[in-house]
């Protein structure tokens, strides 16, 4: 896995975004510039997800990943309450909520799908593969990886026979990678900055280690190369890529960059960094840990604010630094980012002498 993210021309991962954004183009557009993709497995359909695995092989060859979410203990919070007080945007758009239910997101024949496609490398967030999952994808020569935002996660992925950790700090963003969602505290879990994490997580374990959260440009890709990762992963750095599916008015809130960023339950349940909005702003305190009931519920008011070209209800996730992202073709954002890296190093040697 070491060897694998080593022998990049440019050790820059495009991070795996469920809903849209993530595309066979995005992934294999990063893999011809010398870095790596990630496909989102996550909301898709097995079938789906074969095509577009089928699609990112045409152009991408074997330098590619897929992402899966983990399911998690199904949740026994009543979510009626958060329903009835979402009935009023739902009306905004002229639908309704949508049905409060737990379910596994197609995880178990998405991951036949995996094992049958020997996908080179398949990451999990949101907890740690059952040991039997990891050894299904190994038999097959499928390399793990996990994210994790603490130390305490670490372990557990590496007792579990992950061969790669992502570290995810609190700058990212979409959904934080805890696997104990705390619903006593707002980010769900402890708040790690990305340098934090890797060194905690360093001394826990020798296994490879991504760096996530917040990266944006060349020089925090040495950064996190520098503070002993292999690779840096970027989501939101992609997210106005040409070749990302990013929606039209989604782009135009990241264009604008008048916006704050916070963490939020409101869209699904689970905490994610996004743009601030009407949604956020009015449900954020009222929202409970109930992932994905309310992802579920929240569906059909996201999608109608979408259609309409309406920011205001949509889940614009974004890390902290999404003002300094920029619209571009991918194989531009890895050259600029390549450059950029090179450059820093060169300014810190020069620094130490």
């Amino acid at each position: 896995m070491r060897a694998m993210f080593e022998s990049l021309r440019v050790p820059v991962v495009a991070a795996p975004m469920a809903g849209g954004p993530s595309t066979p183009e995005l992934v294999a557009a990063v893999a011809r510039a010398g870095g790596f993709g990630f496909l989102a497995g996550g909301y898709l359909t097995a079938a789906t997800l074969s095509d577009q695995i089928h699609k990112t092989r045409e152009t991408a060859g074997e330098t590619f990943g897929v992402n899966l979410f983990v399911p998690g203990v199904r949740s026994m919070v009543n979510v009626t309450p958060y329903i009835e007080r979402l009935r009023g945007d739902a009306e905004r758009y002229g639908v309704e909520p949508g049905p409060g239910r737990w379910d596994d997101d197609g995880y178990a024949a998405k991951l036949d799908l995996l094992v049958d496609e020997r996908v080179p490398i398949v990451s999990f967030t949101f907890g740690t593969p059952v040991a039997s999952d990891v050894e299904r994808l190994h038999e097959v020569g499928t390399r793990v990886s996990v994210t994790v935002t603490t130390p305490a996660e670490a372990r557990e992925a590496a007792a579990a026979g992950a061969d790669m950790l992502c570290v995810q700090g609190f700058e990212a963003g979409g959904h934080r990678g805890v696997f104990d969602d705390d619903p006593t505290q707002d980010a769900g879990g402890a708040l790690l900055g990305l340098l934090a994490a890797l060194r905690l997580v360093r001394a826990e374990t020798d296994l490879p280690l991504v760096a996530a959260g917040g990266l944006v440009h060349g020089a925090d890709v040495a950064a996190v190369l520098t503070a002993g990762a292999v690779a840096a992963q970027l989501g939101t750095a992609f997210l106005r890529a040409e070749e990302a599916g990013t929606n039209a008015t989604y782009r135009a809130a990241l264009d604008a960059a008048g916006r704050d960023t916070a963490i939020t339950r409101a869209f699904s349940g689970r905490p994610a960094r996004g743009l601030e909005n009407r949604f956020l702003r009015e449900n954020s305190a009222n929202a409970p840990a109930s992932y994905p009931q309310l992802n579920n519920i929240t569906k059909p008011i996201r999608a109608a604010a979408t259609a309409e070209g309406d920011p205001e209800a949509m889940s614009l996730w974004a890390g902290q630094t999404y003002t300094h992202a920029r619209t571009a073709p991918a194989a531009t954002l890895v050259d600029e980012l390549a450059a950029q890296a090179r450059e820093a190093l060169a300014a810190t040697s020069r620094r130490l002498g």
